[in-house]
């Protein structure tokens, strides 16, 4: 296998490497503003539309400067950028002046303009099918064929894109989350999205060459939809889709070239190869499925195992009000509790052994408990918090006594030590709740 830092200084992989990179950063940073203000198929529409735009970069710069290569880029993305504005004029359009709904706008541009493009390059492919090769590439991406003239315009791309969110942060914040408050203070809103729209043409622009106008949203969308997964404050989303993004990139690029090699190493009769761009497309969903499962605060088991552990909590706080019901010092044996919760032996069983482990229960014999002194406060806990919202619910909101036991149940194992006071504040320290039986006391901590 090939060294990671290979990547970096040979020769041969350096521009297709550093190209991934700085596309993955400059579309991620966009991306971020497209996600927040969910117009994410607009991304899709814009890069098919540059499509047209591709071909007659090609075409024109060819029949003008037929050996400069460089000035045959310069003319791609000149070409791209503008067929995509073109695009988002025609979307404004449509949905402003013509009424079109938004979904119905961006489906007939991005129909419309590919349609164009793919008329365009079949009847390219008989009049120059030189060219019309290098149409492709633009179609499906071809990171591998990139040069370091490529990597110098992506780079300077990328610089103006972080730089210019940079400079325009607090303005971009507030449009994005509060646009009347921006109207408010005089901030024009349009010449802002309008900002945010010609970063998105740039951005595909850069991205086009590398995973192609058919996959290009995937770049735009998937590292802000991943870096949601691990911060809510907007300056850290941008640092971490930047991050992601370039991850991506990179990992795609050296994963298309290496698995082939591997493979054909141990099987040299096969013929296998990995395009870039669609395993840097690849790259970036796995982190972001993987963040959607394994995430510290918003993933899947993260918050599976919060669900599980709270009905635990529950069903153990439930069992010893059960115990504290029974009176203090009372024996009583697991079938009782398990036909009281209708929750099966085995499961009550497994959580009167957690509490003894916790100092709640003691064993008396066999599946027979009763509560500790410990137990016994906490349990009484559970009781007073339970009538505590039994008087709110009564006295604020209205409800008839006989209806609020439900209610209660549910929030009692919600209600919050500080929550707690502001009840006991706002009640003024009630003795009983609308059944007439006592509240218990507060004791020490609990």
């Amino acid at each position: 296998m090939t060294s990671i830092w290979s990547y970096f200084f040979d020769p041969l992989l350096q521009a297709s490497t550093l190209g991934s990179i700085l596309m993955c950063l400059a579309s991620s940073l966009v991306g971020v503003m497209v996600f927040l203000r969910k117009r994410s198929l607009l991304g899709e529409t814009l890069s098919h539309a540059c499509y047209p735009g591709v071909v007659f970069g090609i075409v024109i710069a060819s029949f003008f400067f037929p050996e400069a290569e460089e000035l045959i880029a310069v003319a791609i993305l000149i070409g791209a950028f503008i067929f995509s504005m073109i695009a988002l004029v025609c979307l404004d359009f449509l949905e402003k002046r013509l009424s079109v709904k938004s979904d119905a706008a961006l489906c007939f541009v991005l129909s419309t303009f590919f349609g164009l493009g793919i008329l365009l390059a079949s009847r390219v492919q008989f009049t120059h099918m030189r060219l019309f090769k290098q149409i492709q590439v633009f179609l499906y991406g071809q990171a591998a064929t990139m040069h370091m003239t490529h990597v110098t315009i992506y780079a300077s791309l990328a610089v103006l894109i972080a730089f210019f969110l940079y400079i325009f942060y607090r303005p971009l914040q507030m449009t994005t989350f509060d646009r009347d408050f921006s109207k408010s203070i005089g901030l024009s809103t349009k010449y802002m999205d309008t900002a945010i729209f010609v970063l998105l043409g740039i951005a595909i622009v850069v991205g086009i060459r590398s995973v192609g106008v058919v996959l290009m949203s995937g770049m735009l969308i998937l590292p802000p939809v991943a870096a949601r997964f691990l911060t809510n404050r907007l300056s850290s989303l941008f640092f971490m889709a930047g991050l992601i993004g370039m991850i991506s990139g990179f990992f795609g690029n050296y994963l298309s070239i290496e698995i082939p090699a591997v493979l054909v190493e141990g099987h040299p009769d096969w013929k296998f190869s990995l395009p870039t761009g669609p395993m840097i497309i690849l790259c970036a969903a796995s982190i972001c499925f993987f963040l959607f499962f394994f995430s510290s605060e918003k993933g899947l088991c993260r918050r599976f195992f919060r669900i599980i552990s709270f009905r635990n909590r529950c069903l153990e706080e439930n069992i010893l009000k059960s115990f504290w019901k029974e009176g203090e010092g009372q024996n009583v044996p697991v079938k009782k509790i398990s036909w009281l919760s209708s929750i099966s032996f085995f499961h009550v069983k497994f959580s009167f052994w957690k509490m003894q482990m916790q100092g709640w229960l003691e064993k008396i014999d066999k599946n027979v408990y009763r509560l500790t002194e410990d137990g016994f406060i906490r349990a009484e806990k559970v009781v007073r918090l339970h009538r505590l919202w039994e008087v709110y619910l009564v006295d604020y909101l209205g409800q008839g006594a006989e209806k609020v036991h439900a209610n209660a149940e549910t929030m009692e194992h919600m209600i919050t030590p500080e929550l707690e006071k502001e009840l006991i504040d706002l009640l003024g320290n009630p003795q009983k709740d609308p059944h007439h039986q006592p509240i218990p006391p507060k004791r020490g901590g609990l």
